[in-house]
């Protein structure tokens, strides 16, 4: 991976990217020292330009910045890292560094609000202590027959809304459907990348197929 660094006096601009929900946490700046760390340690590095050193996002917070992907713009002298944060990734506890105080959270687009409830989900499986009280965590508590059974139960209740024209009462269900869904895919160690990648597969299977036609 070659980048221009020369053309911006040594450093280039890197724009962090949730890997999961696809929304935009910070903009820092790397040069070819960050960068290498970057890439060694799976831990987003930039070059600050206030201190004048490498600076590991999360160093002091311990909430870091872990590498999914680095991709390069077409003229090599930018960077998009997708990452999966470990906590906010702004110093004011914000989830981006482009959401201000008096405005609500920025708007993500559903596939991104269903991947930051897929990664809530997880946390309660892997820690219920944090709030035993919740539905989730409870649910986990009881097993896969107990959440295959809700799963079968908002199925139904999903149908007969659908074919009873509700459709105030299909959204409610349809939503009580994905939720439980993503308990189940989470109970059964899976998760929503493991069933795109699936349709993605036989997307480009079929694409191909028609293709050859």
């Amino acid at each position: 991976m070659t980048f221009d660094f020369e053309k911006m006096g040594g450093l280039i601009p890197a724009v962090v990217q949730d890997a999961d929900t696809g929304q935009v946490l910070m903009l820092g700046y790397v040069n070819e020292e960050a960068l290498r760390k970057t890439e060694q340690e799976g831990r987003v590095t930039f070059f600050s330009r206030s201190k004048n050193r490498l600076w590991t996002k999360g160093e002091t917070s311990g909430h870091f910045l872990t590498v999914v992907s680095l991709h390069p713009d077409c003229d090599n002298d930018a960077l998009l890292i997708r990452a999966r944060p470990n906590g906010p990734t702004c110093h004011r506890g914000t989830v981006s560094c482009f959401e201000h105080e008096q405005q609500a959270a920025l708007p993500t687009a559903p596939v991104g609000f269903l991947a930051e409830l897929e990664r809530l989900v997880q946390r309660r499986q892997q820690f219920p202590d944090e709030e035993p009280n919740s539905y989730t965590v409870k649910l986990f508590a009881k097993g896969m027959p107990k959440i295959a059974q809700k799963v079968g139960e908002e199925a139904v209740e999903t149908v007969i809304d659908a074919v009873g024209g509700n459709v105030d009462g299909l959204k409610g269900e349809a939503a009580d459907l994905l939720y439980h869904l993503l308990v189940l895919l989470t109970a059964a160690g899976l998760t929503l990348d493991d069933v795109v990648e699936v349709l993605r597969q036989r997307h480009f299977s079929i694409a191909a197929g028609f293709r050859r036609d």
